[in-house]
């Protein structure tokens, strides 16, 4: 491709500033417009210089550290090949072949990590008000380390997903969105229906329709909450999309009904989550010990979730939206009926059809975790790019 764009988005890149060097990246509506802008923009660059074959290789040594709670295919592969990109060795932390299981405390463990290691992302998003406690913990550990001499550096802590946020996913689909309709500007005024869908499964976290509504509203767009009596969400991003969309010229708004809020949509998100009430009281078990009454909590809320099987995304809800052509989204896996389970999200034809264009709403996440890599590990992200640019290294020998 041309240099000329890519140099151009490269300036405007140094325009924006960078607020995060030397710092973590945990919760979307705790950041700047322009950090979120920045780091977009660093990430579309970053495809741009893959899609030119140039090597974005930034660090010669170095560590790349991920300590995962829960299962995770995309957010685990996007982590590391976010940083295999920019030169990164990646190590995973498992607690059954460390001392954790010892007792070793978490500020302990942190500094241990820490040692020429570059970034560590937190995935730890199955128990209310736990995960991002945890993130902040293991953060103020290692500014102590840090501060005292123990750490010649001071790793960025990286959120892969919380009790509260999904950065990583909110982000990727926003910059899939903005590649879709031609540009963050031109999401103003497009109405989004983040909505709750049925699920024969229990638990499912609540951080990503959280940080999805949190983000978009940002942006100008008309962003519709809808879920069942009883799945209610926590309020701190709610209140930050209230907050947002008054500044951005947008809106939001909770609705009690998978119709009402995909009328005249441009863009669906049909997903799962459990109620909050589940996920406060699975929490309250798991740290009261009472594990043998979490055969009681499932069965409720699995009943609790059958009263509410019509909340599918089928093809006469698409028909409901703009033109009957709403974008599709999904942060994966779907619940696909008929595919995956008897029952769930969305029918066969309709994730079928939009099937693609989901793989590529995640092929965006990897360069989104390096564009957060790039933000916090650098000063000036847009001067290392465009020194990359200069270089014209190819990323592979053809």
């Amino acid at each position: 491709m041309s240099q000329d764009p890519l140099r151009a988005r490269i300036a405007a890149l140094g325009a924006l500033g960078n607020d995060r060097h030397d710092r973590d990246f945990l919760l979307t509506w705790e950041q700047r417009a322009e950090t979120i802008r920045a780091v977009l923009l660093i990430a579309e660059i970053l495809e741009d210089l893959a899609r030119a074959n140039l090597s974005a290789r930034v660090f010669a040594s170095g560590l790349g550290l991920s300590i995962f709670c829960d299962k995770s295919t995309r957010t685990r592969y996007a982590f590391r090949a976010g940083c295999n990109l920019l030169g990164l060795m990646t190590e995973e932390l498992d607690e059954s072949t460390s001392q954790i299981a010892h007792g070793e405390t978490v500020r302990e463990t942190a500094t241990m990590i820490g040692f020429l290691t570059e970034v560590v992302g937190i995935r730890d998003d199955m128990f209310l008000g736990e995960g991002h406690r945890y993130m902040a913990e293991v953060a103020a550990s290692l500014d102590e380390s840090f501060r005292a001499g123990v750490l010649r550096q001071r790793p960025a802590v990286l959120n892969l997903q919380c009790d509260l946020d999904h950065p990583t996913q909110s982000l990727a689909d926003l910059r899939h969105l903005a590649q879709t309709f031609g540009g963050l500007e031109a999401l103003r005024g497009r109405r989004l229906a983040m909505s709750w869908a049925y699920s024969p499964s229990y638990g499912k976290p609540l951080s990503v329709p959280q940080g999805v509504v949190a983000l978009m509203a940002r942006f100008g767009m008309h962003v519709v909450l809808a879920h069942p009596e009883g799945y209610d969400l926590v309020d701190e991003p709610l209140d930050a999309a209230r907050r947002f969309a008054a500044e951005s010229g947008g809106s939001f708004e909770i609705a009690h009904s998978m119709e009402e809020a995909f009328a005249g949509a441009d863009v669906v998100y049909p997903k799962s989550w459990a109620p909050m009430t589940v996920m406060r009281e699975r929490t309250r078990l798991l740290r009261g010990g009472e594990t043998a009454k979490l055969a009681d909590l499932e069965r409720e809320a699995l009943a609790m979730n059958a009263r509410f099987t019509s909340w599918e995304c089928t093809e006469a809800m698409i028909r409901l939206t703009r033109d009957g052509g709403a974008r599709y989204l999904h942060c994966l896996p779907a619940d696909v009926t008929g595919v995956s389970c008897a029952r769930g999200e969305v029918s066969r034809e309709v994730f079928e059809r939009a099937r693609l264009d989901t793989y590529r709403e995640a092929s965006h996440k990897p360069f989104v975790v390096a564009a957060m890599i790039l933000a916090t590990r650098f000063a000036d992200p847009a001067k290392v790019l465009m020194a990359l640019v200069d270089a014209g290294q190819p990323r592979r020998r053809e």
